[in-house]
């Protein structure tokens, strides 16, 4: 089973509460990220140190864990290498399902608004930043095609922040997240983001 992780406060308690499902077979999970934020792999904003903190640890043994690289020193070299696994991953056994958050200004991955990454067909994975300045560091993120080629995209939202952004999609505004065109989508919502 092939799953794409992000990162945030709804994410670790979503993983929190996979890896207290017994029933799930972790040995027989191949973990990868949808995107990251390029600092150490130890940086408490690094999502692959959440997702091994919330998950990975937590249920010992998954059947691999393949991180975004962001020791490389350079952001597009390092997003060139991901490009690569994304490539045979999703030219292969495909992807299983892709969990995604939703930022308050209607951003997924670290696909941001106005962003050139938007656009991006040919490559699977890029180097990237928030044109607005709001979401801090440069990023590595998977692209449109490697979302859209999921069997099944989960958007998980909780919270009274995310109210408006949910709103304007519901209206049809043209944000990141309503870009998204899996197989299968999915949102769930608490009753404040709603």
């Amino acid at each position: 089973f092939v799953l794409f992780l992000s990162g945030g406060p709804t994410a670790a308690l979503c993983y929190d509460r996979a890896a207290e499902q017994a029933s799930v077979e972790w040995a027989m999970v191949d973990i990868y990220m949808g995107d990251e934020r390029f600092v150490p792999a130890d940086d408490p904003a690094a999502n692959q140190r959440l997702v091994r903190e919330h998950l990975v640890e937590r249920v010992g043994d998954v059947g691999s864990f393949t991180p975004m690289a962001t020791d490389g020193g350079d952001p597009d070299a390092c997003a060139a290498s991901y490009d690569a696994v994304l490539r045979a991953l999703v030219h292969g056994p495909g992807i299983d399902l892709i969990h995604l958050g939703f930022g308050p200004d209607g951003h997924t991955a670290s696909l941001f608004a106005d962003a050139p990454s938007l656009e991006v067909t040919d490559a699977f994975a890029m180097a990237t930043e928030d044109p607005s300045g709001r979401n801090p560091h440069a990023r590595l993120s998977v692209t449109y095609p490697v979302i859209d080629s999921a069997r099944t995209a989960v958007f998980t939202v909780i919270g009274t922040e995310k109210h408006e952004a949910i709103a304007r999609l519901k209206d049809g505004a043209d944000l990141p997240a309503g870009r998204v065109a899996a197989h299968q989508i999915r949102w769930l919502l608490d009753q404040a983001a709603f």
